[in-house]
C-alpha cells in the first residue's frame, strides 16, 4: 500500500504541474499573465525498523512567478511613455501648421508687405490698390485660420479628457473590486494568482491614462492621484470627473469626487496621456495663441496707427484696414470672472494701450477689498503691483488697462485676464474699398515760385507727422483730422541771415499771416524744422474751445541750402489723387521695425521676427517632444523585456516542461503498475 501512495501521489503531482504548464501554454498571449510554477514538498516519512522510508509527495504550492520592483518599473515607463506619446501626437501638427508656408503665417505676411511695397511704387494705381486690400484681407483670414485650428485642438482635448477620465473610473472600480476579491480569498487561506495578474494588468492599464502612485497595504493596493489625492483605497473608488475650469471655462479641469467632498486635481495631474495633453495644453498650445494673438494685435493696431496718418486717393484721412483691437466685445472677452465670485462682481474691460508692450502671458486678479486689488502675472505669480478701480485714468499694466464694468467687487474675488488670447480669431479686415487706402503723407512742402538764394527740400525733408493720432479715440481723432483741413496751409517764411553768414530766421505763418511760431536755421547745411500748427474748426475757433488744453498737430521737415530773404515754403493737406507714397513707405517699414515685446530687454523685435520666434519655440519643443517619445520608448521596452523575462511564457521552456511532467506521469504510473503487481503475487501466493 505504500508504494501504491508513493505511485498515486507522483501521479497526482505530475498531473497538477502538467496543468499548471498547460495553463501557461494557454495563457501565452494573455495581458498582464504571470507564468506560475508548482512547488513539490515530500511527505513525512515513516519509521521501517531503523530505517525511516519516504511516502511520497505533495504539491505544496503553484507559485506566481512575479517581481512587485519590476512591475512598478513597468507601470512607472508605462505613463512616462504614454505622457510622451500624447504631448507628442499633439505639438507635431501643430509645428507643421506654423512652419508650412502654405498654412502658417510668414507667406501671408510677405506677400503682405510686397503688395505694400508693389503700392508705393504705383500709389495711384486702383489695381495695386486692390490687390494690397485682397492681400489684407488674405492675413487676417490666416490668422483666424491658424487661430480655428488651435482652438480646435483646445476642444480636441477637452473631447480627450472627457472620454479618459471615464475610462479611469471604470478601471479604478474594477481595481477596487479586485481588491475586495482578493482580500476575500486570501482570508479564506486561499492564492488568487490570476486575481492578482489582473489586478497588476489594470493598474497598468490605468498609468497609460494618469501617473499613479501606488501603495500595497494589507493586502490591497490604494492609488493615488495629484498631489495624493485618493483615487482607490481598497474595496472603494472615487470618481475623476471632468469639469470647465472655474476660471477659465473654455479649458475642461479635472476634479476628484470621493462621494463627500470635491477637491480640483489639474495642476497636480502628471504622466499618462491626461497629464500629456495637460502639460500640452499649459506649454505650448496656450503660449502659442497668446503669441500668435499678440503679434494679430499689433498687425491691426500698427497699421490701423498709420492708416489714420495718412490720406487716401479721396484727400481724407485714412480709416482702420482692420476692425479696432478695442471694440467692446473684444475688451469684455479679455476677462473672465472665477465661478463662486460674489453675487453681482461684474467683470473688467481690457483695453490695449500700447500693443509693443504686451506680453505672452495672462494674469490673475485678486481684490483685496471692494476697490482694491492686486495683478499676478501668470503662470509664475509675479507681482505686478496694487491698484485701485477708482484710478483714473485707469493704470496700464503690461501694455493693457482694467476698468471693472456692471458690477462691484468683494473683496477675495478673481478673475483671469487674457489680453492677447483671442485676437487671432477676431481680427477682421474693415476697409472694403481699396481707394481708402492712405498711402500719402497727410502734408506736403512746396518752395514758393520768387524766391532768392539756394533753398531746397530734400527727397527725405517732405514734412512728417510726429504727432500720433489715438485712433482708440474716435472724437478726439476726428477732431484733429478735420482741424487740420481748416488749419492749412501754413508757410515758412524765411528772414535776413546775421551778419557772420551763421544763423538766419525764420517763421512760421498762418493762412491769414498770423506768426505762429519762428526758429532759425544754418545756411548751407541740412536743417530741420520741428513746426507744431494750433488747430481749428471750421469758424476759425480753437480746438478744442478755452479753457481746455488746445489741440495741435506737430511734424518735421527738413531744409538745406541759403535761402534769400523772403524765400517761403508752403506747407498744405495734401491733395486728392496725389502720387505720394510717404505713409505707404511708414507701412512697408513695419515688416522691419521693432513693434513687437518693445517693453522687454531687448527693446522689441518685428513683426516677421515675432512669428519666426513662435514657429521656432513651438519646432524645438516638437524636436524635444520626438527625443522624450524615443527615449521613453526604450525605457518601456526594457522594462517589458524585464517583465517578460522573468514572468513571461516562454513556450520552449514549457514545452520541456511539458515532457518533463508527461516522463513523470508515465514512471509515476509505473510505480502503481509494479505495486498492482507485486499485491497480485502477494495475493496469488496466499
Amino acid at each position: 500500500m505504500s508504494l501504491l501512495n508513493i505511485g498515486m501521489s507522483g501521479l497526482s503531482a505530475s498531473q497538477q504541474s502538467l496543468m499548471v504548464t498547460g495553463n501557461n501554454i494557454a495563457n501565452v498571449d494573455t495581458a498582464g499573465y504571470s507564468r506560475q510554477q508548482t512547488v513539490q514538498n515530500s511527505k513525512s516519512s515513516i519509521q521501517n525498523g531503523n530505517l525511516w522510508i519516504g511516502t511520497g509527495t505533495t504539491l505544496a504550492d503553484v507559485r506566481r512567478v512575479y517581481n512587485s520592483y519590476i512591475d512598478a518599473q513597468l507601470q512607472t515607463t508605462t505613463s512616462l511613455n504614454s505622457d510622451a506619446a500624447a504631448y507628442l501626437g499633439q505639438v507635431t501638427p501643430l509645428d507643421k501648421l506654423l512652419s508650412d508656408s502654405g498654412t502658417g503665417l510668414n507667406g501671408a505676411l510677405t506677400k503682405f508687405f510686397a503688395s505694400v511695397q508693389n503700392v508705393n511704387a504705383k500709389p495711384g494705381d486702383d489695381a495695386s490698390r486692390q490687390l494690397l486690400l485682397s492681400d489684407a484681407q488674405a492675413l487676417s483670414a490666416r490668422f483666424n485660420s491658424v487661430s480655428s485650428q488651435l482652438n480646435a485642438q483646445n476642444s480636441d482635448i477637452n473631447g480627450n479628457l472627457t472620454s479618459m477620465a471615464d475610462q479611469v473610473n471604470k478601471l479604478a472600480a474594477t481595481v477596487a473590486q479586485l481588491n475586495q476579491k482578493i482580500s476575500e480569498i486570501s482570508n479564506a487561506g486561499g492564492q488568487p494568482n490570476e486575481l492578482l495578474d489582473a489586478r497588476n494588468e489594470t493598474i497598468r492599464q490605468l498609468s497609460t491614462f494618469t501617473g499613479a502612485q501606488v501603495v500595497e497595504r494589507d493586502g490591497n493596493m490604494d492609488i493615488y492621484l495629484g498631489n495624493g489625492q485618493p483615487l482607490v483605497m481598497g474595496g472603494t473608488a472615487s470618481k475623476l470627473e471632468v469639469t470647465p475650469s472655474k476660471t477659465d471655462p473654455s479649458r475642461m479641469g479635472l476634479q476628484l469626487n470621493n462621494g463627500s467632498s470635491t477637491v480640483d486635481i489639474t495642476s497636480g495631474i502628471t504622466g499618462g496621456e491626461i497629464g500629456g495633453l495637460l502639460r500640452y495644453r499649459s506649454t505650448v498650445l496656450d503660449p502659442a495663441m497668446n503669441e500668435l494673438g499678440r503679434v494679430a494685435l499689433v498687425v491691426a493696431d500698427q497699421m490701423n496707427t498709420i492708416q489714420a496718418q495718412g490720406i487716401d486717393k479721396n484727400g481724407a484721412f485714412g480709416g482702420n484696414l482692420f476692425t479696432s483691437i478695442n471694440t467692446a466685445a473684444n475688451m469684455a472677452s479679455r476677462s473672465t470672472a472665477t465661478v463662486g465670485n460674489s453675487a453681482g462682481s461684474g467683470n473688467f474691460d481690457v483695453s490695449i494701450e500700447d500693443t509693443g508692450k504686451l506680453t505672452i502671458n495672462d494674469y490673475k486678479v485678486t481684490f483685496t477689498s471692494a476697490t482694491d486689488y492686486t495683478v499676478q502675472r501668470l503662470p509664475e505669480g509675479t507681482a505686478m503691483g496694487a491698484f485701485s478701480t477708482t484710478t483714473n485714468p485707469p493704470p496700464v499694466i503690461d501694455g493693457f488697462s482694467l476698468k471693472l464694468t456692471n458690477g462691484t467687487a468683494a473683496a477675495g474675488d478673481t478673475f483671469k485676464i487674457t489680453p492677447t488670447r483671442n485676437a487671432a480669431a477676431n481680427i477682421k479686415t474693415e476697409m472694403t474699398d481699396s481707394k481708402r487706402l492712405a498711402i500719402a503723407a497727410p502734408l506736403g512742402a512746396a518752395i514758393a515760385p520768387g524766391g532768392s538764394g539756394t533753398l531746397t527740400i530734400p527727397a527725405s525733408g517732405q514734412p512728417t507727422l510726429t504727432t500720433k493720432f489715438d485712433i482708440y479715440d474716435p472724437t478726439t481723432t476726428t477732431a484733429m483730422q478735420n482741424g487740420m483741413k481748416y488749419s492749412t496751409p501754413v508757410k515758412v517764411v524765411f528772414g535776413d541771415p546775421s551778419a557772420d553768414g551763421t544763423s538766419q530766421g525764420y517763421q512760421l505763418l498762418d493762412a491769414q499771416g498770423g506768426v505762429l511760431s519762428s526758429g532759425t536755421i544754418k545756411p548751407g547745411q541740412n536743417n530741420t524744422l520741428s513746426l507744431s500748427i494750433p488747430l481749428k474748426d471750421s469758424t476759425g475757433a480753437p480746438i478744442p474751445p478755452a479753457p481746455a488744453t488746445q489741440y495741435s498737430v506737430s511734424f518735421d521737415m527738413t531744409v538745406a541750402g541759403a535761402p534769400g530773404k523772403g524765400s517761403t515754403i508752403n506747407v498744405s493737406l495734401s491733395q486728392p489723387g496725389t502720387l505720394d507714397n510717404r505713409n505707404g513707405g511708414v507701412l512697408a517699414d513695419l515688416q522691419t521695425k521693432q513693434t513687437v515685446d518693445t517693453g522687454s530687454a531687448s527693446k522689441g523685435i518685428s513683426l516677421t521676427d515675432a512669428y519666426g520666434k513662435l514657429v521656432e519655440g513651438v519646432g524645438a519643443k516638437a524636436a524635444q517632444g520626438k527625443l522624450d517619445s524615443a527615449a521613453t520608448d526604450a525605457i518601456l521596452a526594457n522594462a517589458k523585456g524585464a517583465r517578460d523575462s522573468l514572468s513571461g511564457v516562454d513556450l520552449d521552456e514549457e514545452t520541456g516542461n511539458l515532457v518533463k511532467f508527461q516522463q513523470y506521469y508515465t514512471a509515476s504510473s509505473q510505480i502503481i503498475k509494479a505495486a498492482q503487481e507485486i499485491f497480485s503475487t502477494l495475493i496469488n501466493s496466499l
